[in-house]
């Protein structure tokens, strides 16, 4: 009978903690790895558009959701040591902030879930199979715009009414760097203007690329130089520009912001912001390879009239009032 009477106390006991016990079980948060070639600060706008794009979707840094960042601070070397440090890590997803970056993750794991927030040609670069069926753990956003070379070319000849002449400022082992200067000689040939391509593969060859464009007589300058070399030296860049008196347009608005003429381009912060929405997809149980690689929606033109002026150059009101931004 006490036998009884004490099983019976134990279950009551057991039935009363049970929902406690439960309550305690931690929760497991996810992990995101944030991978990217460039520094903090150069990365600082698009950081800021990925986080906001997950507090949109109702993520809170600390609270449900934690990123590991890693910066290989204009050091390509390091990429490979980054990536695996999250795949030890076990994160469950990495973001990847350029073509370069993307590699780096694939080639550490075929398993853990990439999402790219910019590459110029995923297919090309073998990242995925199509972009409608990735096919594998890589998918996310592309910044194919074959119209953004005639663009640029455009409104160099409205701010430079005489050009005839640009240096193409390019990074050969860049993936979708033959492309864009395919886009671009046919730019150049609709609007009769010759271009003097220069191959920049490290930050050392940069100053020796505007040296080139001045003795090759160029009118100006369309900067198309792989992400992390170019965004760790936009200040130097910017600066080399204003020295050589030539006007350079660039595909990011980070290099006006340090002193560059112009930009236009995709919006990249845009392409963060959306990243977001696949890291949210992948979390919720989608597949990467069943998540087709999005195409650039918005494009932004922003001017630096304080560079123009420090080379002598006017910009055009009908050109100024296309401008997403303008800084005086």
């Amino acid at each position: 009978m006490n036998r009884k009477i004490t099983v019976c106390l134990l279950t009551t006991v057991l039935l009363s903690i049970a929902p406690f016990l439960g309550a305690q079980q931690p929760t497991k948060i996810p992990r995101i790895g944030y991978l990217t070639a460039s520094s903090l600060s150069a990365q600082s706008a698009r950081i800021e558009a990925f986080r906001q794009g997950l507090r949109e979707l109702g993520y809170v840094e600390g609270k449900n959701i934690v990123i590991e960042f890693r910066y290989a601070e204009g050091k390509f070397d390091r990429l490979p040591e980054l990536a695996a440090e999250l795949v030890r890590l076990k994160v469950d997803v990495i973001v990847t902030a350029g073509p370069i970056v993307t590699r780096a993750a694939k080639e550490a794991t075929l398993t853990i879930p990439i999402v790219m927030a910019q590459d110029a040609d995923p297919v090309g670069s073998g990242f995925v199979a199509s972009l409608a069926r990735p096919g594998g753990n890589i998918t996310g956003l592309a910044t194919l715009a074959p119209e953004i070379s005639g663009k640029q070319l455009e409104l160099l000849k409205e701010i430079v009414p005489k050009l005839s002449r640009v240096a193409v400022f390019g990074t050969s082992t860049r993936p979708g760097n033959a492309q864009a200067l395919r886009e671009t000689e046919l730019a150049a040939g609709a609007f009769g203007v010759k271009l003097q391509y220069l191959d920049v593969l490290s930050p050392k060859d940069i100053e020796t690329a505007f040296r080139a464009a001045g003795k090759g007589r160029a009118h100006a300058v369309l900067m198309n130089v792989s992400g992390g070399i170019a965004l760790s030296q936009r200040t130097e860049i910017a600066e080399l520009a204003v020295k050589s008196r030539l006007p350079a347009i660039y595909v990011a608005p980070e290099f006006v912001e340090a002193g560059g003429l112009m930009t236009y381009g995709v919006s990249l912060t845009d392409l963060f912001r959306r990243a977001a929405t696949y890291v949210d997809k992948i979390l919720k149980g989608a597949k990467p390879a069943d998540l087709p690689v999005e195409q650039p929606k918005k494009f932004e033109l922003v001017i630096n009239l304080k560079a123009a002026k420090q080379i002598g150059l006017t910009i055009p009101p009908n050109v100024l009032v296309r401008a997403d931004k303008v800084i005086k």
